[in-house]
């Protein structure tokens, strides 16, 4: 078992945004996580991947317990994460900012003077990544001039950049067109196995086509997991989220 939480917990006042939360996920393996508006999956997240702390509860990786390990140090375990909103530096190329990803993950601040750009300590893996998600032709290209596809393209490059073996996907189709959207779920296909990744993500049509297992959370607590089938026909998530249709 590659990740596992167990029993997570999370307040917010009178909110209870997790409620006795479990999560397992296997190496290699799409675990997607749904649900409705306000259900706690980002709140899920941001506990995953140590941005915020439960009130209880356990989170193993490797059976290790990491619950009050930093950001920093699960990023050094190999956790990777992305956001709902798209977080590269616009002024930056599309190689530059993966560049700046790489050093971060090297443990090192990085220095903005011209032979920092040429070391290839940065610029292999920068590339890698980049062609992993599709970009080596636009690496030139600054940020701000990509279309907003690109740019979660770009994001995924830069989570890729330090060989995560653990994804933390915050709605990686969040705002894009349709043809944008097929694009990256064919990019997630192709890390399907080589990645284990936590999915959140509103588009039903992604998640069913790219899921091993589906969690269905709501008002923070999980209702529902298993294969998309099961939780295709599962009444009770019918009821909470899918609906009849």
């Amino acid at each position: 078992m590659l990740l596992s939480a167990r029993k997570l917990f999370k307040r917010y006042g009178g909110l209870t945004a997790t409620d006795q939360f479990d999560l397992d996920v296997n190496s290699g393996e799409i675990h997607a996580i749904i649900g409705p508006n306000g259900a706690g999956k980002s709140t899920l997240v941001g506990q995953l991947s140590g941005e915020i702390q439960p009130d209880a509860g356990q989170i193993l990786l490797d059976g290790q317990d990491i619950t009050h390990e930093r950001i920093e140090q699960r990023a050094l375990r190999g956790i990777a994460r992305s956001y709902q909103i798209t977080s590269v530096l616009p002024e930056f190329s599309a190689l530059q900012n993966v560049m700046l990803a790489v050093q971060a993950h090297q443990g090192h601040s990085f220095r903005f003077w011209s032979p920092t750009w040429s070391q290839a300590s940065l610029t292999e893996p920068a590339q890698e990544a980049l062609e992993q998600v599709g970009l080596a032709e636009r690496m030139h290209i600054p940020a701000a001039a990509m279309a907003h596809g690109e740019q979660r393209q770009l994001e995924l490059a830069m989570a890729l950049a330090g060989k995560p073996r653990l994804l933390l996907l915050d709605e990686p189709m969040a705002g894009m067109s349709q043809s944008e959207s097929a694009r990256m779920t064919d990019l997630l296909l192709s890390l399907k196995g080589r990645h284990g990744i936590v999915l959140v993500e509103h588009d039903m049509d992604a998640v069913f086509r790219l899921a091993d297992r589906i969690t269905v959370l709501v008002y923070g607590r999980g209702i529902a997991c298993g294969a998309p089938a099961e939780i295709r026909n599962n009444p009770d998530v019918k009821a909470a989220y899918l609906g009849d249709g």
